[in-house]
């Protein structure tokens, strides 16, 4: 099973690996081609573009302006440890073992606006760039444009390495649409988390990130190979419901915050 969540805008560049492995991206010459778009945007047009108030848009234009490679343990921080947003703290990747760590780099994959896709070992610098943004490329008017086909290339790259045919969407909408999953070489699985609220269940976002972030973690420690030992995900008072899920879509439900 490979499972995909998405990055977090929140960023914790600070944070270090238990473990020594640290990898490159393998997409690192597509990001390369974004920072030269991006490095061509004043601080005002990142401010317009990406909807950010004055001092984020400095801070992203100086963070464009000084990205250099090589990546090292100096200059960039692993993935998963960078990002610092609701599915992470669901993950808390901090608290797993090496073994785990390994197992996850195998596993788990970031989608990302400037990346593509991310190892949780893979080295990045800071940055925002959300996919969503209409960063106009050689490649068309959006960051979709740009990504669709070589993210999902990507994916089926890895999958087969892997030997799997199951890939797991813990990604939001936002970033799962940068994948064309009708030319992924896979099944695609989706997952929803409902709480219970005001008589009814329903997502709510808080809640649904967190609990993305806990199942992968739910994967990596459990060694989930398939979409039946999925149902048994439990964490922070989920449960399966036979009811509401269907071939193709997983849903969850919980009674009360845990």
């Amino acid at each position: 099973m490979l499972m995909v969540i998405s990055p977090a805008k929140d960023l914790a560049m600070q944070r270090k690996a238990p473990v020594d492995t640290l990898t490159q991206p393998a997409m690192l010459a597509d990001a390369e081609q974004l920072i030269d778009v991006c490095r061509q945007l004043t601080p005002v047009d990142i401010a317009r573009l990406m909807k950010l108030s004055d001092k984020l848009a400095g801070l992203n234009a100086a963070r464009f302006a000084d990205w250099q490679l090589p990546f090292t343990a100096d200059n960039a921080s692993p993935a998963v440890f960078a990002f610092n947003g609701d599915v992470y703290q669901g993950l808390d990747a901090s608290s797993l073992s090496p073994d785990d760590l390994h197992y996850a780099q195998q596993h788990l994959r970031i989608l990302s606006g400037l990346y593509g896709v991310l190892r949780p070992l893979d080295l990045m610098q800071a940055y925002r760039l959300e996919m969503g943004t209409r960063l106009k490329t050689a490649a068309g008017e959006t960051l979709y444009a740009f990504w669709q086909e070589r993210i999902t290339a990507q994916l089926n790259q890895q999958l087969a390495e892997l030997g799997s045919d199951l890939l797991l969407n813990l990604a939001s909408q936002e970033y799962f649409k940068a994948v064309r999953p009708k030319a992924l070489q896979a099944r695609v699985l989706n997952v929803q988390f409902k709480d219970w609220k005001n008589g009814q269940y329903k997502v709510i976002s808080f809640y649904a990130k967190k609990a993305r972030g806990l199942m992968a973690r739910y994967v990596i420690e459990q060694r989930i190979r398939s979409a039946e030992q999925l149902k048994a995900f439990n964490s922070a008072g989920y449960y399966y419901s036979a009811e509401g899920s269907s071939n193709n879509e997983l849903v969850f439900l919980r009674d009360e915050v845990a």
